[in-house]
This record gives structure tokens, C-alpha cells and sequence, in this order.
């Protein structure tokens, strides 16, 4: 059975934050982080990993991916997951 995660990375040089899911945070890591040449997250290098959720299904793990990127889902990562 696959399993799924939310991340959000923070770059703390920025002060940027960056919500994804993924099936292999490792390797999903060190594609933000060196291997990745266009996009958002090259430009706000390097990142930390701050929060992570684990989902049985690809599926609740979009859900909470888009949900975290909504307006309430960005107040909830600055209260609650910059506060821990």
C-alpha cells in the first residue's frame, strides 16, 4: 500500500514557505532542494522541511495539500506549525 505525505518546506534566508505531496519525500526533498532548474522553489533555496502529514491515499492527500493552500489553510501553517 502507497503512502502518501503533505509537506510544507520553509526557507528561512526568505521567509518562504512551499505546500506539496508527494509518495517519496526524500526524493521529492532533494528535487527542490538541487535537482529542480525552473519553477518556485529553485529561487528560495535552501529549504527545511517543517511539518509533514501522512495519507493512506493520493487522494486525502491532495485534499489537505489544496485545503493548506487556501487563505485558512495558510493562517493555520503560520499559528499552528511555526508556533511548535
Amino acid at each position: 500500500m502507497d503512502e502518501f505525505v503533505v509537506y510544507i518546506l520553509y526557507s528561512k534566508r526568505f521567509k518562504k514557505t512551499y505546500t506539496g505531496f508527494t509518495s517519496n519525500l526524500i526524493e521529492r526533498f532533494k528535487s527542490h532542494n538541487f535537482l529542480e532548474t525552473k519553477g518556485y522553489t529553485p529561487k528560495f533555496r535552501p529549504w527545511i522541511v517543517i511539518h509533514v502529514e501522512f495519507f493512506n491515499s493520493k487522494t486525502e492527500a491532495m485534499k489537505r495539500e489544496k485545503y493548506l493552500k487556501t487563505g485558512i489553510g495558510r493562517e493555520f501553517i503560520k499559528n499552528f506549525v511555526f508556533k511548535v
